[in-house]
Formats: structure tokens, C-alpha cells, sequence
């Protein structure tokens, strides 16, 4: 789980990097997106480096699906199906923090919205704002509507609970926290990298609905 994590943490920050792009204009983003595609040529066929990421980011999240059910069924075995231990901090729980607490939920919300995200900006199925052979243009008429821009932000708040929680756990499980000052730079190094990634695919959107990008 910790390692399938890490791998999709990598795969948004060179998403958000590109996506931050469309600061640059029509020209650079719409060039940006056809790269990826002649990306590794002429050793890869055209795609084929695009497609090798997909395949490995969907082998991870396949990985981290399975992991997270694992390890759920372990939890409920390991104290025999009863409720979980009573916690002062968190009565319905064992759980730490908010983040922690809705990791299941906010999965299945991030999962819901990349089906969407793919349907919308990468296949062109789903079309707000009207349709477009560029991908910039897509990008413009779809975060001009205040709905699609409220439901991406829900989804980014979203991955950003996960992202708080997650590269804390996944660096503690690969043995990183190993002392307090580690474990208090642990805490830093999640905070910085919710904080880096919301941040980076959130200021799109916004700056499309209030007119900085048009």
C-alpha cells in the first residue's frame, strides 16, 4: 500500500506540473498534451510511453485497492468482528485524525471523480461548456461552470485528506520514522506535499472561473 501510494503521489506532482502549463497559453498547454503522446518516439510507437504510465499508474491503484481491503479484513479479524477499541480522542474509533477517518469515503470520491476527469479531458466523451479538438480549450469551457469547478475542488479536499494521511503512513511504513524529530519532519514533508499538490490543481480551476486564464 505504501509503495502503490508513492507511485501515484509521483504521478500528481508530474500532472500538476503540466497542467500548470495552461499559465503559459493556448500554444504551450496544447503542445504539452500532444508530447505526451510523442513522448519516447522514435524507440516507443506514438503513445507508447502514455500508455506505459497508464498501465503502471492502474497497476498501483489496482495494488492500493487491494491493499486497502487487506488490510481492512486483517483490522476486523485481529479483534475478532467486534467494535473497535474506545479511543478519548476518538470515540467511534481508533483513528487520529480526520484524514485517517475518511480515507475509505474519500477514495471512492476520488475514484468517482477520475472516471469523470477521464470521460471529460482525456477521451472528450463529457463535454461542459461545449466540445473542443484542444485539450486547452476543454480545459477553459469546463471550469467556467462554478458546478464543475465546486465538484473538482471537493474532489481535490478530497485527495488532499488522503495525501496528509497517506505520505505520512507510507514513509513511516518504509521505515522512516525512526525517532520524534523524524516523525515531527515526517509530519512537515505530508503537510508540504497536501498543501504543493491541492494548491497546484486547485489554482487552475479558480483562475479559469474568475477570468486569469481565458
Amino acid at each position: 500500500m505504501a509503495v502503490s501510494g508513492l507511485i501515484m503521489i509521483g504521478y500528481l506532482l508530474a500532472h500538476m506540473y503540466g497542467n500548470l502549463k495552461v499559465f503559459a497559453g493556448q500554444q504551450a498547454f496544447d503542445d504539452y498534451a500532444h508530447h505526451l503522446r510523442t513522448l519516447g518516439e522514435p524507440i516507443l510507437p506514438y503513445g507508447g510511453a502514455l500508455w506505459i504510465i497508464r498501465i503502471v499508474l492502474l497497476v498501483a491503484v489496482v495494488a492500493h485497492a487491494y491493499s486497502a481491503i487487506a488490510l481492512w479484513r486483517r483490522d476486523r479479524a485481529a479483534r475478532g468482528g467486534t467494535t473497535r477499541y474506545a479511543s478519548s480522542r476518538a470515540k467511534r474509533g481508533v483513528q487520529r485524525s480526520y484524514a485517517s477517518f475518511t480515507l475509505r469515503w474519500g477514495g471512492i470520491i476520488i475514484i468517482l471523480f477520475v472516471i469523470y476527469h477521464l470521460l471529460h479531458l482525456t477521451w472528450n466523451v463529457s463535454a461542459p461548456g461545449g466540445a473542443s479538438a484542444s485539450p486547452y480549450e476543454r480545459l477553459i469551457n469546463g471550469f467556467s461552470i462554478w458546478w464543475l469547478v465546486l465538484a473538482y475542488t471537493i474532489a481535490m479536499l478530497a485527495v488532499g485528506l488522503h495525501l496528509r494521511h497517506g505520505v505520512w503512513s507510507a514513509l513511516t511504513t518504509l521505515g522512516a520514522n525512526t525517532s520524534p524529530l523524524a516523525r515531527r519532519r515526517l509530519n512537515l514533508l505530508a503537510y508540504a506535499a497536501t498543501i504543493v499538490i491541492t494548491g497546484g490543481f486547485l489554482l487552475i480551476p479558480f483562475s479559469i472561473l474568475f477570468g486569469v486564464v481565458s
